[in-house]
């Protein structure tokens, strides 16, 4: 748990460097240690401050104590990876229970609730959270709701929801407003701050920011949420382990820079796409048409630095990924180097094509994960590729 009220005076880029436990309280170490031990010595019986990797960790318990001062949170938890920070959670729900999931949300959740989840009787209906009326009607309509998950900005569409409303319906039906912060980071966005209970991270992503570790992050803001997800992570045992701990607290005491670098980018790249003639549409919440441009500048203080855009069937898309030299086509997003993906047969497969389609998700959608390279470096790279791939 965060102890450390000092620290909540500290602004998000300081926090960055100096939030958590910062320094090493045995040596005096400026960072962190990695703490390579799978079981620790005990001093007597019941006394210890740690005794197996899996239940704690310093290494961790440092990033842990990071995570959640990041968010303004009671208490931080590291996972293996995003899903499994994600599962943990749901595994706090019974058989019979019910989750709305917002319809932009990621494929992997989508997945995880529709062939695995759906097998143990947790329940899931997919729900448009950037109409609140529709939220509500849903929870007016079935008592078993316990959860609603929301992205924001979600993927890959861009789509602004508004999470004071979403939790404060929750909160209005007794339920829990979990939010995935993925894209946009505590730097951005503190869903938290804004009456979530719980931020979800794909520290893979932004936080890490070097595409050289996996890892999930969870932060809580309430202490009885806390005690369930600290029972369930040592009980599953999905835990982060100390190096890779290490490396994200090393990820994200550049956050801030990173993120000022590529959010930049972002709003230069999004604007270029929109003059193109190869280009239908351009997402992203950055420019002032945007439908969630208003909603994401109250609640977040960037539009992120992901953009999305359709080109036309004037181009081949699978020679456009193929012509691109500094962008690289691969999965994940958030690192210091540029990535694009095809959302309809990469990150969203899993979603059935109907839905897909209802939603916005065509094959002609192209999602851009912009880094931090030399902008006009990256748009000569879109420009040469969008030439060479017109369909002769």
């Amino acid at each position: 748990m965060r102890k450390d009220s000092k620290k909540d005076k500290l602004r998000a880029d300081t926090l960055c460097v100096h939030g958590g436990n910062s320094e090493d309280d045995v040596t005096g170490a400026v960072n962190i240690p990695i703490y390579q031990a799978a079981t620790f010595r005990q001093a007597e019986m019941g006394k210890f401050t740690f005794e197996y990797g899996r239940t704690g960790n310093p290494t961790r318990k440092a990033l842990e104590l990071l995570a959640a001062d990041l968010e303004n949170g009671v208490a931080g938890f590291a996972f293996s990876s995003g899903m499994s920070a994600i599962s943990t959670v749901l595994l706090m729900f019974k058989a019979g229970d019910k989750i709305l999931l917002s319809q932009d949300v990621y494929g992997g959740t989508f997945r995880i609730f529709d062939e695995i989840f759906s097998k143990f009787n947790l329940f899931y209906e997919i729900v448009d959270a950037c109409n609140l009326d529709e939220v509500e009607k849903k929870f007016l309509k079935d008592k078993n709701i316990k959860a609603i998950i929301v992205e924001s900005p979600a993927n890959p569409l861009l789509r602004i929801v508004d999470i004071a409303g979403v939790s404060k319906i929750a909160k209005k039906y007794g339920s829990l407003c979990i939010v995935d912060n993925t894209f946009m980071s505590p730097y951005l966005q503190k869903p938290l701050d804004l009456g979530a209970d719980i931020s979800i991270h794909s520290a893979t992503k932004y936080l890490g920011g070097h595409s050289d570790v996996l890892a999930g992050l969870v932060m809580v803001k309430d202490k009885s949420i806390a005690d369930k997800i600290l029972f369930l992570q040592n009980s599953i045992g999905a835990v982060l382990e100390p190096f890779d701990s290490w490396l994200l607290m090393r990820g994200i005491k550049t956050l801030a820079l990173r993120m000022d670098r590529q959010v930049a980018n972002t709003q230069y790249l999004a604007e270029f796409l929109r003059s193109l003639d190869s280009v239908e549409e351009v997402f992203y919440p950055g420019l002032k048409d945007n439908k969630g441009y208003e909603l994401n500048k109250r609640q977040a203080k960037g539009a992120g630095a992901v953009v999305s855009f359709k080109i036309s069937n004037r181009h081949n898309f699978n020679e456009f990924f193929k012509k691109l030299n500094i962008i690289a086509f691969a999965e994940s997003l958030g690192g210091v180097e540029s990535l694009i993906c095809h959302p309809s047969t990469m990150t969203h497969a899993s979603m059935p094509k109907a839905i897909r389609d209802l939603v916005g998700i065509t094959d002609n959608l192209i999602r851009l994960s912009v880094g931090i390279e030399n902008k006009e470096d990256l748009k000569d790279d879109i420009v040469q590729a969008l030439e060479a791939s017109v369909s002769k």
